[in-house]
C-alpha cells in the first residue's frame, strides 16, 4: 500500500478509516470544500452534511493503491502542497475506482476533489 506523507492528508484518511467524522471536518480549513463530481460543499457545515450520506455516513472504505505528492514540503505544515490519493472505494453510497485531490494550505485542507480513477 502507498503511504501518504502529508500530515493533513494521513490525518484526514485515518479519521475516514475510524469514521471519525468530527475528527474527519477539523482536517479542513473552514473555507474548505469538497467538490465530488462537480457537486461543491463550502464550508465544515455543508462538508459535514456530505459526508453524513456519502463519505463516512455510507461506511466508507479507501484502499489506498497509489499516492502522488508535491513540494515544497509535503512533511511540514507550513505552505502549500498537493495529494493525490488512488483508490478503490467502497460505501453503501458509492463505488470503484477513485482520485482524491487534496489541497492543503498551512497544515490544512483547502479542497478535496473526487473524481473516478
Amino acid at each position: 500500500m502507498a503511504e501518504v506523507r502529508n500530515n493533513a492528508v494521513r490525518t484526514a484518511l485515518g479519521r475516514l478509516a475510524a469514521l471519525d467524522q468530527p475528527g474527519f471536518l477539523e482536517t479542513f480549513a473552514t473555507s474548505g470544500f469538497v467538490d465530488d463530481w462537480g457537486s461543491i460543499y463550502r464550508g465544515r457545515s455543508e462538508i459535514d452534511g456530505w459526508s453524513g450520506r456519502e463519505l463516512i455516513g455510507a461506511r466508507g472504505v479507501l484502499t489506498v493503491t497509489a499516492v502522488e505528492e508535491s513540494a515544497p514540503s509535503p512533511e511540514t505544515d507550513s505552505g502549500q502542497a498537493l495529494v493525490v490519493v488512488i483508490g478503490d472505494w467502497r460505501s453503501s453510497f458509492a463505488n470503484g475506482p477513485s482520485r482524491f485531490e487534496f489541497l492543503v494550505v498551512d497544515g490544512l485542507i483547502a479542497s478535496m476533489k473526487i473524481r473516478a480513477a
